[in-house]
């Protein structure tokens, strides 16, 4: 009785090595699938401060936590399942449905530019300067997190395609909720930095009352400059998918010329040239960008005039 006792408990310890074996191997391969994703991590962080522009500054962290929760939703109960599945047994349809989220921030990022080009406000409110309504806030900041949470769970499934389904599962699933924190601990920051600027610069030290003022005047155009930032990273990234889509897809001629030009920048410009290529992949992406989001805006834009046309007929007809 006692060696089977003892001989169960050498199996449980067997079964806690191997557990705790795997969960260091989940771990380990969830930071490497993660690093690949950081650029698109550096766009998501820098795209979502700007929905809580113009609103009151107490509803600033509830309307993030909000957006973070939609954030883990898309992750984990509309990616994750589907890339999983179309992994298994529809590989070929990742590239496409990618692509169609590239276009997709292609014609938000040029949808901003082209409001900004004709002097509409960037602020979420309307004329009358009333708040901006909240839930359409959250609605548009998660439907456009939609699209960079596939980027990362995609480049991430990528790194781990090598590992057994369930292996996957876990890798990615700790991927998601890993960079859904810290992208949204750091915006949580970045927007309540003015506030604890303020409080910063009611303090009796002169050095840290001046650096609490310096808080508070530097905040807003720090919020300026990451909607800029936000702007540009949709048309980089939607760029991006649409370059490396259409090279997968068999149209290389784009994706070629891109490459040849940021090898040449890179032997040209010797010590420099990894930083150098890299700009000249990320501009050439951002041109794409805002080239395939101008023509989807020019059609979306006469579709809806269209609507509105037919509706004004309509309602005169009546």
């Amino acid at each position: 009785m006692a060696g089977g006792l003892v001989a169960l408990f050498d199996d449980v310890a067997l079964l806690a090595r191997a557990a705790a074996a795997s969960i260091d191997d989940v771990g380990a391969a969830a930071a490497k699938a993660g690093v690949k994703a950081a650029g698109v991590v550096v766009d998501d962080t820098a795209v979502t401060p700007q929905y809580v522009q113009g609103i009151a500054a107490e509803r600033e962290i509830p309307i993030v936590r909000r957006i973070a929760m939609g954030s883990l939703r898309n992750k984990l109960l509309i990616i994750l399942p589907a890339i999983l599945l179309l992994s298994e047994f529809l590989p070929w349809l990742l590239t496409p449905i990618l692509m169609l989220g590239g276009a997709f921030l292609c014609y938000e990022g040029t949808e901003k530019v082209w409001h900004r080009l004709r002097g509409h406000s960037a602020a979420h409110g309307d004329a009358e300067g009333q708040p901006p309504d909240e839930n359409t806030l959250v609605r548009g900041a998660v439907r456009t997190d939609l699209i960079l949470s596939a980027e990362i769970m995609v480049i991430s499934l990528n790194e781990v395609a090598s590992e057994g389904f369930w292996s996957r599962l876990a890798i990615l699933a700790v991927v998601g909720v890993a960079i859904t924190v810290l992208v949204y601990g750091v915006v949580a920051l970045i927007v309540k930095m003015d506030d604890a600027g303020l409080r910063l610069s009611r303090s009796d030290r002169k050095g840290v009352a001046g650096f609490g003022r310096g808080l508070v005047k530097g905040m807003p155009k720090l919020l300026t400059g990451l909607t800029v930032v936000g702007t540009a990273a949709m048309l980089w990234v939607g760029g991006h998918i649409l370059l490396v889509g259409s090279d997968e897809l068999g149209l290389h001629a784009v994706y070629g010329a891109v490459h040849h030009l940021e090898e040449a920048a890179h032997e040209a410009t010797g010590a420099l040239g990894g930083v150098v290529g890299w700009l000249v992949n990320t501009f050439a992406s951002a041109l794409v960008g805002l080239v395939v989001g101008a023509v989807v805006v020019a059609v979306v834009t006469l579709l809806f005039h269209r609507r509105k046309e037919r509706a004004a007929h309509g309602a005169a007809a009546h």
